[in-house]
């Protein structure tokens, strides 16, 4: 994409307003703009990472069988009078009332929704267990929305919900989603810490809350410092017994004898298993295998996948801008054409950007003819794609192309085009 032909728009200064990291740059790199107190459009940048969140997500979900539907942003009331949540859950819920006079809501979950469409269509244990997951917009009438998507009133989120005919299969299912969010998260560059949660407004026993580590994270977490040594995949699950609490938990008596880190962290993702509590209220039953109707298990667990946009620039950044990780960056690289007289620059630019996109490396082409060298290069550091290509004078003199390591400051010389493509593919590939 070149970007005379892309909506590209950055400013030197983040508005006043913002006060965290991530409010600031996101503001100012273009990605999003306030629509309205704690309501954001997306921008193409911002989208372009929003959708690579939720496709990791989408992915491992689909890898574990987990079935995607897309359930409405408005819910009737009517459910949420059933599993009595109604008038519970508090001024957060934004109420209304359509033309016919019908109590509707802009739903902020999806217990109630979820468990409607169950009990619709699921009437044996033949047909359990079942996951279900969707990725959509939701809306939490916040008091006081700020920093940015990281605490906004509208949000989207990724929730799954699951149904299991005993405890012992509902903890299973609970423990493969567990690991299922670990794998989620490290696939983006984070490192998950799975804490001690409350069960809140959702109801319920048995929860965690997923932390991932920033130094501008709202909570300090207590937590053994074996966690960030678990790297196998097969060993995920074992995270789940080891020491890892929020400063309001934090318990001098049970951290006794333990090795522990102290670090910010925020929170991304949270899970919850309720039992019974939506089935029996909503009436949702099924016919077990002695031929008895019983009331399925259920579980339910959130990402925050806008949220986790906001996060990862929290984790990731520095005086200069945002740093991306590989598989989430908005492009895998930027092609840098600096000021130059040479027709043979121009030329090998233009040629280097059809040779990028041929070899399906996402390219960002900062062509603009009336922007200076350095505007061009404070741009890109904001926006903080992963690798930058400089061309311009060095490749006229000894034809030289420069790569700049977004993460690291490291920069490259390569004076082969081939050596230069080799080189992003293998990088580019180890996520």
């Amino acid at each position: 994409m070149k970007i005379s032909e892309y909506f590209f728009y950055t400013s030197k200064e983040a508005p006043a307003s913002a006060e965290i990291a991530s409010h600031k740059l996101m503001l100012q790199a273009g990605f999003v703009a306030q629509s309205s107190s704690g309501i954001y459009t997306w921008l193409p940048l911002g989208l372009k990472v929003l959708n690579k969140v939720a496709n990791i997500i989408r992915d491992e979900q689909a890898k574990q069988g987990i079935i995607e539907i897309l359930m409405p942003t408005i819910q009737s009331a009517n459910l949420w009078l059933e599993s009595n949540r109604y008038d519970s859950y508090g001024a957060e819920l934004l109420r209304f009332k359509d033309r016919r006079g019908q109590e509707m809501l802009y739903g902020p979950t999806n217990e109630e929704m979820m468990t409607d469409i169950f009990r619709k269509y699921v009437k044996t244990y033949k047909d359990l267990p079942k996951i279900i997951h969707h990725i959509q917009w939701k809306f939490r009438d916040e008091i006081r929305p700020r920093f940015g998507v990281m605490r906004g009133r509208e949000f989207l989120m990724e929730d799954a919900y699951s149904f299991d005919l005993s405890f012992e299969e509902a903890k299973r299912t609970y423990d493969k989603i567990f690991k299922m969010y670990i794998k989620i998260f490290k696939r983006m560059g984070l490192t998950p810490i799975p804490v001690q949660a409350d069960s809140g407004a959702i109801g319920g026993n048995m929860s965690h809350e997923f932390q991932i580590l920033a130094d501008t994270g709202e909570s300090t977490l207590y937590y053994d410092k074996e966690i960030l040594n678990i790297t196998d995949e097969n060993d995920f699950l074992k995270i789940k017994d080891l020491y890892a609490v929020t400063d309001e938990k934090y318990d001098p008596a049970q951290a006794k004898g333990k090795v522990l880190s102290s670090s910010r962290g925020i929170e991304v993702g949270h899970i919850f298993y309720f039992g019974t509590k939506y089935t029996e209220s909503m009436h949702a039953k099924v016919i077990g295998k002695d031929g008895n109707s019983l009331y399925p298990f259920m579980g339910s667990y959130g990402i925050g996948v806008s949220r986790l946009v906001g996060a990862i620039i929290e984790a990731f950044h520095d005086e200069k801008g945002m740093i991306w990780p590989i598989p989430v960056a908005p492009f895998d690289v930027a092609l840098i054409e600096l000021a130059s007289k040479s027709d043979e620059v121009q030329a090998f630019t233009e040629e280097l950007y059809s040779d990028l996109m041929n070899n399906n490396i996402d390219v960002i082409y900062d062509d603009r003819k009336n922007v200076s060298n350095g505007s061009k290069f404070n741009d890109m550091d904001l926006i903080g794609i992963p690798f930058q290509i400089i061309i311009g004078n060095k490749y006229a003199t000894d034809k030289t192309v420069e790569v700049k390591v977004r993460k690291t400051g490291e920069r490259i010389d390569f004076n082969s085009k081939e050596a230069l493509l080799k080189y992003l593919s293998s990088e580019l590939n180890k996520n």
